[in-house]
Parts: structure tokens; sequence; C-alpha cells
């Protein structure tokens, strides 16, 4: 049993709040409520609160988080690992199989995840969703008795959802407290027992969920802004004056990893104006396709890869390409690891740079800042990036990719969080 009684924090208000071994929570709260303050709270890591009483249970230190958070964490070790050379040849990073007990590998929660095949992939080739997928087994199979999950099912392809949503629903047999904390009301399971809101770091509980008090209530809360987008600049480039028939061009394209075929002779053209849609499973390749298009796979170099007119390695500069695409990627997130302020991050999407080299002009900034408004951050614009919740964050980085006005957006995931 997990129970909270009268706590203060400038971020978080809690009244009373009861959670018994083996139930099943949701708490929904839109980007910056103050879902991130509970997962401190519960960590044990949340600073400056009073409180009546605060009480994690008998083995706090079973209390495990899996949010986009901790695997940012995962992967800047790996990362260090790397850059220091304690991983030799192919070992380039930790394999899945390293994350999991020994004694725990044929536990058939792996299988029921369809996980089993990735565990001698190394973690930075696991796709965003399946890295996700480790992390919860890793704290169920080392014994978490709360399992707290921020977002669970973004990044996760229909299949992934429903096999970790049945998962998740038969931990409560075995005594695991399952508590979620939402963005969108669509991801509420219909095994979830008791609800919550969270607004301006005030939670909220619910008697019954289905209550149309509680809908509305639910309703206020998530309903979209009406806030106006900005103009694209007058001066921004236009589709009208781009001379090629094709944005991208890729023919016949394939790309290996470790001898295995990622893509194999993959053809896609998309046209100016031409909105292109592209969905498969976790690990199907997507996230690689779109790195020939951006050249962040060097594969693309040995691939017949044409991208705004230039085919790739005839000599074009990578920088004159991106400048003028817009990109927002997983992978850009993972590396956006300077510490800077929000309307930094989204100036630099005019250098193409993480963070800022050279300072932004005043044109620069009042665009900036513009974009900022426009995805609900207005006021935000000294905040530290690093500090804002995962969803925050993405929407900075998708402010990024519009401040120049790009002939090609190309979005990995983009609401992710």
């Amino acid at each position: 049993m997990i129970e909270v009684t009268g706590l203060r924090h400038p971020q978080l208000r809690i009244d009373h709040w009861r959670l018994d071994a083996g139930s099943r929570w949701c708490v929904l709260g839109r980007n910056g409520s103050g879902k991130q303050h509970i997962d401190q709270l519960l960590l044990g890591k949340l600073t400056g609160y009073t409180a009546h009483s605060v009480d994690l249970g008998a083995h706090p230190e079973r209390i495990r988080l899996v949010s986009f958070e901790a695997q940012q964490i995962v992967y800047e070790r790996e990362l260090q690992l790397a850059a220091n050379d304690m991983l030799e040849g192919d070992d380039a990073a930790t394999s899945a199989r390293a994350f999991l007990p020994a004694d725990q590998l044929q536990h058939p929660l792996i299988d029921r995840l369809a996980f089993r095949h990735r565990l001698d992939t190394h973690y930075t080739r696991l796709s965003t969703g399946e890295s996700r997928k480790l992390l919860v087994l890793q704290a169920i199979l080392e014994g978490a008795e709360t399992l707290v999950l921020d977002n669970p099912f973004d990044s996760l392809d229909v299949t992934a959802c429903e096999l970790l949503s049945s998962a998740l629903a038969s931990l409560s047999e075995s005594g695991i407290t399952v508590l979620m904390l939402l963005s969108n009301r669509q991801d509420i399971p219909p095994w979830c027992e008791h609800l919550a809101l969270i607004d301006d770091g005030r939670l909220t509980l619910f008697e019954d969920a289905t209550a149309p008090s509680t809908q509305a209530q639910i309703d206020r809360l998530l309903s979209p802004s009406d806030d106006a987008q900005p103009d694209w600049p007058e001066d921004a480039l236009t589709l009208t004056e781009y001379p090629y028939e094709q944005l991208i061009d890729l023919q016949q394209c394939s790309v290996y990893y470790g001898g295995k075929a990622v893509l194999d002779k993959l053809d896609l053209t998309v046209a100016p104006l031409q909105h292109t849609l592209i969905t498969g499973e976790n690990g199907s390749g997507k996230s690689t396709l779109l790195g020939l298009i951006t050249g962040d796979c060097t594969q693309c170099y040995s691939n017949d890869v044409t991208v705004l007119g230039h085919r790739r390695g005839s000599g074009e500069s990578v920088w004159d390409l991106k400048a003028h695409m817009g990109i927002v990627s997983n992978d850009l997130h993972r590396r956006y690891r300077v510490r800077c302020s929000a309307l930094t991050v989204v100036c630099s999407g005019f250098f193409d740079s993480i963070g800022l080299y050279d300072a932004a002009g005043d044109h620069e900034k009042t665009i900036a800042r513009q974009w900022l408004a426009a995805a609900g951050l207005e006021g935000q614009e000294d905040a530290s990036f690093h500090e804002m919740s995962y969803g925050e964050q993405r929407l900075v980085l998708i402010a990024r990719a519009l401040v120049k006005s790009p002939l090609l957006l190309i979005l990995d995931e983009p609401t992710q969080g």
C-alpha cells in the first residue's frame, strides 16, 4: 500500500491518495500538468514539500518507473560506454539480454510481449517502443511491486499496445500495482479501476470514471486551444520556387546492420505538396528509412537516394539540404543533450545545430517566440529545456522544425509524449 495525505508542493497538491497493492490506476493530465512530480514523489526524489504523511510502503525500492526520461538516461549511459571504449568491436552497446536477470530469461512474459527475438540486439539499435518494452520487462522481472508507467503506449504499434495492455492487466494477480500517467484519454485501458486527473499540479480523484460529470471535466481539461498559428515569414521559400519533380526519390534502397537487411530494395517517391504517411511495426525500419532521407543513416551514400534535387554522394552539402528540411525524430530528441533554454532550442532550428554556436538575431527570436506560442508554450522561452516535461520538450522540437519554413517536413513519431 502507498498512501499520501495533505501534501503541498509548489507544483503538486494531494489531499489524500491511497494505492492498494495490486490496484490499477490511471492519472490523466496535459503536458506540464505535474505528472512528472508524481514520478519524483513515488521514487522519493521530490523535495521542498510538506505533508501530513507520505507512506511509500514496506519496500519503496521496489517502486519502478518506466518513462522517456528513464530511457534517455540509459541511452546516454550507453553512448558514454561507447565513447570511453569500454565496449569493444561489435559490442557498441549492451545487448537487451544483459538488462534482464539471467535466471529469468525463460520467463513467459518475454514471449508474451513478443520480445524474445530482440534479446541479442544492442540497446541503441532498439526502436523507442522496443526499448520501453525492455525496461518494462526489466522492472517486472527484477521484482517491482509498483510499476509507474509514463505514457507507456506511445511509439508502440497496435499489436504491441495490445500485448502490453494485456500483460499489465494480469500483473494485479501477482499483487503488482500498476500506475499509468497518461496524456491522452484514448490510452485509458478498459481494465483501469481508478482514475485521477491532474491539472496545474492538483490531483483530483474520481469515484466513477464513466460518470457524465467526470467525462465533462476531462473534456474541459483536454479540449484543444484555439490559438492562431503564425503565418510563414514573408521571406520564406515556397514550393512554387522548387524546380524538381520530386522532393524525395529512393530507388531499390537496401540497408544492412550486422549482416541483416533492415530495408530491402525499397522504392519511395514524394512529390511537392504530397503528404505521405509511413506506418509499420516497431523495429520494421521506419526510422532507418527517414535516416536515408535526412542523411543521418550513412548508408544513404551507397544507395540511389535523391533528396531536394541532389543525389546523395554527388558532392552535395548535408547542411545545404538540411537548410530546407524541418526534422522531428526520436533520435534528435535523444541527441539534444545541450543544457539551454526553450528559446535557444527553437532558434537552433535556423542553423540545424544542437544548441547555438552563434547568437540568434532579433528576427529569428521573434519567429521562434511565435512558434512557441503556437505550441502552447508562450511565456516559457526562458525555461530550461531539460527541466520541461517530455511532452513539452517534444512541442519545443516541433517548433524548432517549423521556424525556418522548410520545404520538406520530416516527422518521426512527432506526437510522442
